[in-house]
């Protein structure tokens, strides 16, 4: 049994933090690659694609590279659990009078944070080029809840994918889910131009789901369907992801 309250917790975000910082490429990574996604969008296909946007396309864009940039991010969670298993990690500080479960939940707070601050990165740089959004201070607070609710949730399926994983190698390949899913979803393009036998999928899919509800809270127009749908999304996945990631980490270090 722990001795430490939760201090033990807030250690272990420390570390997941001070770890992240050392890891130039990947935090290099996190935030350069959702900006470079939206340059090339907004500068090379812009112009093209705002008749099929319905209006200024960096408005259309943005909040499906937000969540792009949080997911990525929070994806990198899932090498980092990893590596805590093969290292041993977390089977040492089970001889030791804290709570071993706290370095998960060191990873997931850091990650939150860590990625609240990236897609900030993000919304700037598409306010210089030209993202105008209508929202209030109660539905910038919604985006914020969103967002962390996302982040929050992704990283929860990443620590599950990273405790399960076999090699490192499997645990980098949810990074690829997260930026591939973005992709067949509304968050470049309407679902009304993709093929016919991706509509199905792309409409209903949760990416899609909160990108609408982003872009709903930054046009100053939420849209209730699009909240409650969200919600329900990441709630439910959040609970799969929760009790997946409490199963595998009891089985972590005894197998």
């Amino acid at each position: 049994m722990s001795t430490l309250p939760l201090y033990t917790e807030l250690v272990f975000t420390r570390r997941s933090i001070v770890h992240s910082l050392r890891n130039l490429d990947s935090l290099v990574t996190a935030v350069v690659a959702p900006v470079a996604i939206m340059i090339l969008f907004v500068t090379v296909f812009g112009s093209a694609l705002e008749g099929a946007a319905g209006g200024p396309y960096t408005d259309y864009v943005t909040p499906g590279v937000m969540l792009l940039c949080a997911g990525f991010g929070a994806a990198l969670t899932a090498t980092s659990v990893h590596a805590d298993v093969t290292k041993g990690v977390i089977e040492r500080l089970r001889t030791m009078p804290v709570r071993a479960s706290g370095v998960i939940f060191g990873h997931v707070f850091a990650s939150v944070l860590r990625n609240l601050v990236s897609t900030t990165v993000v919304v700037l740089v598409a306010l210089a080029l030209g993202f105008r959004p209508r929202a209030s201070f109660v539905e910038w607070l919604g985006i914020v809840v969103l967002l962390a609710g996302y982040i929050l949730v992704l990283t929860l399926v990443a620590a599950a994918w990273g405790l399960a994983a076999r090699s490192v190698d499997s645990a980098g390949m949810f990074s690829f889910v997260a930026l591939f899913l973005p992709y067949l979803s509304t968050a470049f393009v309407p679902v009304e131009s993709l093929p016919a036998y991706l509509r199905g999928f792309a409409e209903h899919q949760p990416v899609t789901v909160a990108i609408e509800t982003l872009r709903g809270f930054a046009a100053g127009s939420p849209d209730a369907g699009d909240v409650l749908a969200s919600t329900i999304w990441l709630g439910s996945i959040g609970a799969v992801a929760t009790v997946l990631t409490v199963r595998l980490f009891a089985r972590t270090g005894r197998r």
